[in-house]
């Protein structure tokens, strides 16, 4: 089992960046892929975007393609992402995610959730 541990959320304004950092420990070895989830109050969980563990290629919801940039360091078993021009619909809480076996928008396909880290986008 993979453990995931989020962090650097917080409250910032519409147009502002935020990092989000997610540490990865236990059998790191079997990660296939890791993700980023978000969920808004009275929403499903959706998928934010993903990266492949071995070659770094990612992939993003269209809502946040060309504003938020995912990587990973291979070395600290880390993966981060990276938001820009924030708007208030990205307010939701963003859990990271990791996958033994696919790279996958669907949250069914990821074994290890972190516990989650509030975003907050004010207008």
């Amino acid at each position: 089992q993979v453990q995931l541990v989020e962090s650097g959320g917080g409250l910032v304004q519409a147009g502002d960046s935020l990092r989000l950092s997610c540490a990865a420990s236990g059998r790191t070895f079997s990660m296939y892929s890791m993700a980023w989830f978000r969920q808004a109050p009275g929403k499903e969980r959706e998928f934010v975007a993903a990266i492949r563990w071995s070659t770094a290629t990612t992939y993003y919801a269209d809502s946040v393609k060309g504003r938020f940039t995912i990587s990973r360091d291979h070395a600290k078993n880390t993966v981060s992402l990276q938001m820009s021009s924030l708007k208030p619909e990205d307010t939701a809480v963003y859990y990271c995610a990791a996958s033994r076996t696919v790279v996958s928008s669907s949250a069914t396909n990821y074994d290890s959730w972190g516990q989650g880290t509030q975003v907050t986008v004010s207008s």
